[in-house]
């Protein structure tokens, strides 16, 4: 999953401002605030319930907001993004969500030119770009020599890269992805972290959710905490994935220490049996 092309780097930035947003009577975001910026991976931790993913779903106006704003900016100034129709929304903005129907009788292939309908006329058929932009898409998720395989005799981890696939056929500027490697085998998760650092350096405004801190620290250029619905903090890596931050929120001892050759926080949650193997090494030596 190399990407082939290069483009000019797309301007539009995506701003929440002091959002709130609550699920019935229940809030659950308390005025967050979160900016996209052109070639900046930004990636939301924090525990399960933190408020991550639904933050990243108001930002896909794909969750209602009770308070702040959801606003581009860019080549055609500010815009609020409840204002824009949902065909003009969708050419800015791309989402990796994770509840996805489940296609059937369809091939790969025209599962991934979903993508491509923010572009299309209502009853227009597929043009060049839109097919140079499917054959991009399957390409860069190494899903080429599946294109024509029915998506029902997909794996799980198949499926997700198809749905991927039909998120970075729309073409957009900014991807926001939310745990794009759930259900994906150690290649392809890392396959798709290196994707999205490639689509970064390319000038995509990426925002990511990831569970593994490990992930966030290896393709994070900038990372924000979560903690009970409320951003903890947010910075560069080293600055946001300390002991200190991770052990408060978590509620369980975790040690990060960065490596000062590479500069990458490396993370070790501290369990019950965290010794385990040492003990048991100890053990054989005896």
């Amino acid at each position: 999953m190399t990407p082939t092309e290069s483009r000019e780097a797309p301007a539009d930035e995506l701003h929440g401002e002091a959002l709130a947003l609550s699920y019935g009577r229940m809030r659950v975001v308390h005025d967050v605030s979160l900016h996209l910026r052109p070639g900046v991976v930004t990636a939301l931790i924090g525990p399960n319930g933190s408020g991550k993913s639904t933050a990243l779903r108001a930002l896909a106006r794909l969750h209602r907001v009770d308070s702040g704003v959801v606003r581009i900016d860019g080549a055609h100034g500010a815009r609020d993004a409840a204002s824009l129709s949902a065909k003009e929304f969708a050419r800015t903005v791309a989402m990796l969500s994770q509840s996805r129907p489940h296609p059937s009788g369809l091939e790969v292939q025209d599962v991934v030119a979903y993508g491509r309908h923010p572009h299309r006329g209502r009853f227009a058929g597929l043009t060049d770009a839109d097919r140079q932009a499917i054959t991009h898409a399957l390409e860069l998720t190494g899903l080429e020599d599946m294109a024509y395989r029915p998506v029902d005799e997909l794996s799980g981890g198949e499926l997700q890269r198809v749905w991927l696939a039909t998120a970075l056929a729309q073409s957009t500027g900014i991807l926001l992805l939310d745990e794009p490697t759930n259900h994906l085998d150690l290649r392809y998760q890392v396959e798709t972290l290196d994707l999205v650092c490639d689509l970064a350096d390319r000038g995509t405004a990426v925002g990511v959710v990831l569970h593994d801190l490990d992930h966030a620290a290896s393709v994070a250029d900038e990372v924000v905490l979560m903690h009970k619905g409320r951003v903890h903090a947010a910075g560069t890596p080293a600055a946001v994935l300390t002991s200190e931050n991770l052990t408060e929120v978590y509620g369980l001892a975790i040690e990060a220490a960065v490596d000062t050759r590479t500069g990458r926080v490396h993370v070790t949650p501290r369990g019950r049996h965290h010794d385990r193997a040492r003990r048991a090494l100890t053990a054989l030596s005896a």
